[in-house]
Parts: C-alpha cells; structure tokens; sequence
C-alpha cells in the first residue's frame, strides 16, 4: 500500500466499485466468449443503456447489441449543475457513442415509440427485432400551472435534463441583473437526483456570489426535508448566507399554486413572488415508452430486483430511473449498478445459464462550493426478493470535516465523474 497514492486512488477507485461490487464477474464471463446468437436491443442510450451495452459486449462479443436513442450526443445530468455555477463547460459533460460503436455496439438514432413482444417500434425506422430487451428511458415530466414541454425550452427551463435547458437557464441567469430574485421549486418525491435541487442551489449562490452579489435565491419546496439538509443547511450558512432575506430563503411545506409564465411570478402560499428566473421542477414519472408499452404500474415500472427483469412483460428489463428500485434512489451511479445486474442476467440467460446473485452500490456527490464538498454512499444487496441496504456499509459526509477532507470530496466528486463516464461510455 505504500506506493499505492492517492492520485492512483483518485483515478480508479470510481471504475473499480463500478465494475466490482455488482456480480458482473467470473461467473458470467466464464466461458461467455464462445459466442451467444442472442440479439439485445437497449431503448435509450444514458448512462443505464450505455453501460449495460459496454458490459454485454464486454461478456460476449458475439451477442448482437442496438442502441436506439434518438440523440446523438449524451450530456449527463450528474455535475450539469456546475454549468450553472460558471465551474464547468457544457462540453465536458457531453458524451457521444465512438467508442460503443468501436466494441460493435450498433446504435440507431431514432425514436422509440413502444415495446411490444420481440420488437421495438421505431418512427423512422420500422420495427427492430429482439431477444431480450433493455428499456432505460430515464424520466418523463408531469406538467402544472401552464409548464408545457414546449415553453421549457423556451422560457420556463426546467433543466433535469441536461443539454439545451442547462444553457437556457445558465443564460438566464447571466442576463439577470444584480439584485434579481432567482426562484427555484424543487420536485416532490420519488425524482431524478442529480442533478439535485440543493445542489443546483448552492451551484447558483456560487455564481451569484461572485458576479451578482445583490441577488437572492428563494426555494419553494412542498417537502418538509430534503437529502442531506443538515450538511447544505450548515454550507449555505458558511459560504453564502441563508433566512429571509438573505441570499438564500428556503420555505419547506409550501407548493406552488400558480405560475403567470408572462411575467414570471408564482402564487405559493399567501404570498405572490415576482422571479428574474423562475426554475420550477416538475413532479417525475416513467418515461413516456414505459406507459406507451405497458410496463407501469403507477407512475413507474415494477421489475424484478434479481434481473431487473419487468414484471410486467418478459425478456424486457427496465433499469435505472424509470424501475422501482427502492431503497436504491434514482441516480446515475444507481442507473449505472443496474445496468450491469440486468446485463449480467442476460448474458447468463443467453448462455443458458441462471443469473448470478447481484449487488449494487450508490454514490451521490454533491458541491458546495468548487471547495466543498459532500457525499453519500451505500452498498445493496439482495436478499428475500428485494434489494436491501448492507448494515454498516453507507456513509454520509460528516459535520465536522475538515475544509481539506471537504475540498478532498470534490476531487473525489470530479474523479468519479471521469470513471463512471468512461466505465459507461468507453474512452
């Protein structure tokens, strides 16, 4: 361990939980390369696609792997918010399919329209046929108070999304003068995180400190906590400032009742808020495909925790934020261990062999401040049908860290991203 650095930690010790705490291992890979004649297509190339095309490829290279995704760039959600605070380029969070292409991994650009038995049906081109089916659609919005998909792209970004909306707002934000009033509506539970909403706070106080000092941010939130309050409560207190009137004002239990999109003001509560940029989050569903083909219940898709496999169709998985996972949140790194349990069963499916025994980890990193940052873990197993959290394995950031144990977690924050992006995308 003496040689063993922690720069050498930095740079591998994201891929190396990625690819080792999940049962993808010797147990499917062995004897793998002989050469299954099993086709898989994968609707939605994110991180849940992307990884789980990687990684069956990875076991077999015979296996004929699709994408269809109608985008031909990715831009993860994860570390969108620091676009938002000046400390990152929309460029460096942008990701194509080269090198899943290279591995043999065909990708179409199209749209999925539904899932039907053995085939995918696509608007451009035709039906795409399959043995096994892998849906990772991430998540659909529900609309209130005159929000459209439309005019988020136009006036009322919601930016949970990452891509064009991350630059609308980030523009927003730079025309805002100083002492404008950004109000920010986080979405109710179960959603997409990260990007999280105290994150993208703390993101925008950042920027606002630096260029906009004048300006306040005033959250509306219709939950009573959120993940990790105590830590961002203590760093808005640090670094900006936090009450009313202040710089940040954080209002718990309180929903908006009404938004006039012209003139960017809300009803919530009694009171009637005027907003420079106005950022509302809508509630979250499965994504549109989901319902299209079947495969909720509810507002999202049951599945089964040892394959991901859906309940509700057979020989089609659904992973990441669309599957009902709990207590695994919906996260990117969470999308990212279940690639790789529904990619292990399928490979093992093919071969005619049962699925390997699954494990699953999460990791949400979230910064304060480019120097402050914080963090929380767990690892998962599965036991009794369900996934289940292991005792003793998670971690939160604490309290009382040091500034270089918290400057430390941003390294690690950033270290992360470029594993579980390569681990996914290939480099």
């Amino acid at each position: 361990m003496s040689n063993f650095t922690r720069r050498n930690f930095l740079q591998v010790s994201g891929a190396a939980a990625a690819a080792t705490t999940v049962g993808f291992g010797h147990s499917v890979l062995a004897g793998s390369h002989g050469g299954s004649k099993g086709k898989v297509v994968i609707v939605g190339g994110g991180i849940g696609g992307a990884t789980a095309a990687r990684y069956i490829k990875y076991a077999d290279s015979k296996i004929d792997v699709t994408i269809i995704e109608p985008n031909k760039h990715y831009y993860t959600c994860f570390t969108s918010n620091e676009v938002l605070g000046g400390n990152r380029s929309m460029d460096s969070i942008k990701f194509s399919y080269e090198h899943l292409k290279k591995m043999g991994v065909k990708v179409i650009h199209d749209v999925a329209t539904v899932v039907e038995a053995k085939q995918v049906v696509t608007q451009k081109n035709g039906k795409v046929t399959f043995d096994k089916c892998i849906v990772s659609p991430g998540v659909d919005f529900k609309f209130m108070h005159g929000q459209t998909a439309a005019n988020a792209e136009t006036d009322l970004p919601h930016a949970w999304k990452a891509g064009s909306q991350t630059m609308l707002l980030r523009k927003q934000l730079e025309s805002m003068k100083d002492g404008g009033t950004v109000v920010i509506s986080p979405p109710t539970n179960p959603f997409r995180c990260p990007p999280g909403p105290a994150e993208r706070i703390s993101q925008i106080a950042w920027y606002l400190k630096n260029n906009k000092p004048k300006s306040k941010i005033i959250a509306i939130d219709p939950k009573a906590k959120f993940s990790k309050q105590g830590l961002f409560v203590q760093g808005w207190k640090k670094h900006y400032s936090l009450g009313e009137g202040k710089m940040i004002e954080y209002r718990h239990q309180t929903a908006i009742e009404e938004i006039d999109i012209k003139t960017k003001t809300v009803v919530a509560g009694v009171d009637e808020i005027k907003a420079d940029v106005l950022n509302v989050i809508p509630a979250q569903k499965a994504g549109k495909i989901a319902f299209a083909s079947g495969l909720t219940e509810g507002d999202w898709c049951p599945v089964n925790h040892k394959t991901f496999e859906s309940t509700k169709m057979k020989n089609v998985y659904v992973i990441g934020d669309s599957s009902v996972a709990s207590p695994m949140p919906k996260s990117g790194y969470a999308c990212n261990s279940q690639a790789k349990v529904a990619a292990a069963a399928i490979v093992a499916a093919l071969h005619g062999k049962d699925a390997p025994h699954p494990s699953y980890v999460n990791t949400c990193y979230s910064a304060i401040t480019p120097t402050d940052g914080i963090s929380v873990s767990m690892v998962y197993n599965f036991a009794d049908g369900k996934i289940g959290k292991v005792k003793g394995s998670g971690g939160l950031s604490s309290a009382d860290a040091s500034e270089e144990e918290r400057k430390r977690t941003v390294k690690y924050a950033h270290s992360w991203f470029t594993n579980i992006t390569a681990d996914s995308f290939g480099r």
